[in-house]
């Protein structure tokens, strides 16, 4: 028997269901972009023996194996697209269930959520639980991405001004830069700096925009290869791609973005997140026909 969809999805999710074995059975080619670690019950006893305030959490949730198991929980929901229990699940864990929580809530606030209201309550929030999680656990390059990639979804849902005069785009690169110190082949954060890059050059120029924030066209074309580099079968890293040159110079990269289009348009996705990036990059396959 198929097991019945979560909340919200318009389509068939039951192949993204990873059970128990199945879950770390498909870890990396499901965390090919973020190399989120596995939760196992060793790392988890490793974190709380480098980190007292987790360690406290961790004996406050069961210890390290019960919060293991709770942590693949969330994990194991977001990969099927319940994005509402793997915020739940990701957040009772604390720190060391932010990444799978504010993951959740980009994903959901994106594609799911229609309540202009509801989305942002939800990033508010994930921005709180990620800036403690980042304080907590300075190491891990998953919490500062997550917190950059709430960051940026916050300040997508405001007005540019409200944004910019709100330091969102500082903080924003903060963290990404961040992640790519811990690690250097996190592709999402590179996807994400292309974005950063692309979003501030196209509302700003490209003068205002290098001067103001050292932000450039090269620098975001040179993130957004550098992550299809990384991971060349990946929707998300030729969608993006494509998105960042429309707002870079639409007419100028039209043959370019119609290939990128194309290519993430074929992937096969491994989970519901892939699939409505994959979705996503049809639909704007159809709007360049």
């Amino acid at each position: 028997m198929r097991r019945k969809n979560a909340p919200g999805l318009p389509f068939d999710a039951s192949d993204y269901s990873y059970r128990g074995s199945e879950l770390k059975k498909h870890w990396a080619a499901l965390h090919k972009g973020d190399r989120e670690p596995y939760p196992s019950e060793q790392a988890i006893g490793r974190l709380a023996r480098a980190h007292l305030t987790v360690a406290h959490a961790v004996t406050r949730h069961g210890g390290a194996g019960a919060v293991a198991g709770k942590l693949q929980e969330a994990w194991a929901a977001f990969h099927r697209g319940d994005f509402v229990r793997a915020i739940e699940a990701g957040s009772q864990q604390e720190a060391l269930g932010a990444a799978a929580a504010n993951k959740s809530v980009a994903i959901r606030t994106l594609y799911l959520e229609k309540n202009e209201r509801q989305r942002l309550d939800l990033l508010k929030a994930a921005i709180e639980r990620g800036e403690g999680a980042a304080e907590q656990l300075p190491e891990c390059a998953n919490v500062h991405y997550t917190l950059g990639l709430v960051l940026g979804r916050y300040s997508q849902r405001i007005s540019i001004l409200e944004a910019l005069a709100s330091g969102f785009a500082g903080r924003v690169h903060a963290c990404l830069k961040r992640t790519l110190e811990l690690d250097p082949r996190h592709a999402e954060a590179h996807i994400a700096l292309g974005l950063y890059h692309a979003e501030i050059v196209s509302k700003l120029g490209g003068l205002a925009a290098r001067l103001t924030y050292g932000a450039s066209q090269e620098a975001a074309i040179e993130h957004f290869r550098h992550a299809i580099k990384l991971m060349p079968k990946s929707a998300i890293a030729h969608v993006e791609y494509a998105h960042g040159l429309l707002l870079l110079d639409a007419d100028g990269h039209s043959q370019e973005v119609a290939k990128l289009c194309t290519h993430a348009a074929a992937c096969k996705p491994l989970d519901v997140m892939e699939h409505l990036d994959i979705e996503r990059a049809r639909h704007h396959c159809t709007q360049l026909d």
